[in-house]
């Protein structure tokens, strides 16, 4: 297991809040913080797994070269349609959908399908929609919101592929091959 440069940073803001806390509040604070990061881990913990799982069997169901025709940088709108289009159709939280981005992302999708897929995820997410928007916010206001929001997944994926031109923001391939 390699330990990534997000990782130190995570370990090491732990570290600083956990200080930060025993000094101004003591022990018990900080092992109560431990016990109830521990009760959230359990609850979320079989939500990861089965996010994680799905994530590692769309490597293994789609091939690379498939993935890459149809979300690659040369699948052009069709790929940031069908991404927006996955996204959208997506349920549960982020530890179903951003496993599956990882995956997608280890199995050949450019930035672009990426981001236009966790973004249509985010703004237009048909679970989302019925079940909290519409009861609560009711049809005109939650229509006019999922209309104005439409298009927005796609062009967040063709900044993000321009972007993605620039060195500053090329991201590097996540399963070391040449891209």
């Amino acid at each position: 297991m390699k330990i990534a440069r997000t990782d130190i940073v995570f370990a090491a803001l732990a570290a600083i809040t956990g200080g930060i806390t025993y000094a101004r509040f003591g022990g018990g604070a900080v092992w109560e913080s431990v016990e109830r990061a521990g009760t959230l881990l359990l609850v979320v913990l079989p939500q990861l797994a089965a996010g994680l799982l799905i994530g590692g069997l769309v490597t293994r169901l789609v091939s690379r070269e498939k993935v890459a025709r149809w979300l690659g940088g040369s699948s052009g709108m069709t790929g940031l349609l069908l991404a927006s289009l996955a996204g959208l159709l997506t349920p549960g939280g982020p530890f179903t959908s951003f496993p599956m981005v990882y995956a997608l992302w280890i199995a050949g999708a450019d930035a672009g399908a990426l981001i236009a897929f966790i973004s249509a995820w985010s703004l237009l997410g048909f679970n989302r929609l019925i079940v909290w928007e519409l009861p609560l916010l009711g049809v005109e206001f939650t229509m006019l919101r999922f209309v104005v929001c439409l298009p927005l997944p796609v062009i967040a994926g063709l900044i993000a592929r321009r972007l993605g031109r620039w060195s500053a923001f090329r991201l590097d391939d996540p399963a070391g091959r040449a891209e």
